[in-house]
């Protein structure tokens, strides 16, 4: 099927990935449904969507959370387009600082806003595909939900729940009978978006981006790949990937590492911050952007993540012979 005339429905499309992911398939041909919580924001979206080739967008402002809304907001996807190809699950928000410090309202919100709210969104587009016979359903999660790290619990857990949610869904999909419905997750690494600027923060210091940092554009060129080529799972960025494989290898060795390098450079120990809800509770009147600011981040990081690599591979190979007694001297 040509690319013109398909049809995406992208929530968190106010802003960060959301937002670049609109203007990429837009500038495909697709026709957009666009769902935040901003109204205003997505008519910026829609109006930078529409100068694509014509492409059509609808702008339905959704809280993620509100199963009925988001019922609502499949239905208008089908009445102004008659289908949805892809629904991008996107929407999420953070809160940092250690599990006594985060309120336990603001902890709820974003385990409802990351984790219900996919599984709201899964529900509404899965039934549209169904009856449709076809169609394909991606959930955003985060290579944190690969490879934990500490002072963002409700975040971290609930990135981790999108992993199960993806792989539950396949199953049960795979059981009906539904081979033409996929279910794909993307693992993004940090990416330079609002979000870091957004995110509740309880910890005391100022909240910044773990390097590497990629860009909005380069989550969305996956995102669009999934469109195209369904896939069960895929990393964006090199350092997702190399993350994602070693805490398959090595999860004790990559615990200690991240703990490290987030109290270390993820959190700034040089500059303070207020407490704030950020995002989490209510939208923010700035940051609808798609950039954070923060791209640049890399190259330090990428070394690192290489030495770590070359180390977590010394140890393994070290195990390895100490296991077979290839390691072992002889003696007469």
């Amino acid at each position: 099927m040509a690319e013109q005339g398909k049809v995406v429905v992208i929530t968190g499309a106010s802003s960060g990935v959301g937002r670049a992911c609109a203007r990429r398939f837009a500038s495909r041909g697709w026709s957009v449904v666009l769902a935040a919580r901003r109204a205003p924001e997505l008519e910026e979206v829609a109006a930078a969507c529409r100068e694509h080739r014509g492409a059509r967008a609808l702008v339905v402002p959704t809280d993620v959370t509100d199963a009925e809304a988001v019922d609502h907001l499949a239905r208008r996807a089908v009445t102004a387009f008659g289908r949805i190809d892809v629904w991008l699950n996107n929407a999420s928000v953070a809160a940092f600082g250690t599990l006594d410090e985060i309120p336990p309202e603001v902890f709820r919100r974003v385990v409802d806003v990351d984790v219900m709210g996919y599984a709201n969104g899964a529900r509404a587009a899965l039934g549209v595909m169904r009856e449709q016979g076809g169609g394909t359903l991606i959930n955003v999660s985060s290579v944190v939900g690969a490879a934990v790290v500490p002072y963002n619990i409700p975040y971290v857990i609930s990135k981790a729940a999108v992993r199960a949610l993806s792989g539950g869904l396949r199953q049960e999909l795979r059981l009906a009978g539904q081979r033409r419905v996929r279910v794909c997750t993307v693992l993004p690494a940090t990416m330079d978006t609002p979000f870091f600027r957004n995110s509740a923060n309880y910890s005391g210091r100022r909240v910044l981006p773990m390097a590497p940092v990629y860009t909005a554009e380069r989550a969305a060129r996956a995102v669009l790949r999934l469109a195209r080529r369904p896939r069960r799972e895929t990393y964006v960025g090199p350092a997702g990937r190399v993350l994602g494989f070693l805490a398959k290898l090595a999860p004790a060795l990559v615990e200690r590492l991240m703990a490290h390098q987030m109290d270390r450079s993820h959190l700034s120990r040089e500059e303070s911050a207020e407490p704030t809800a950020g995002n989490v509770l209510r939208p923010l009147p700035e940051g609808a952007t798609v950039s954070g600011g923060w791209h640049g981040r890399r190259r330090t990081a990428v070394r690192r993540l290489g030495v770590v690599a070359l180390v977590v591979g010394a140890v393994l190979a070290a195990g390895r012979r100490d296991r077979c007694g290839c390691g072992r001297s002889v003696r007469s």
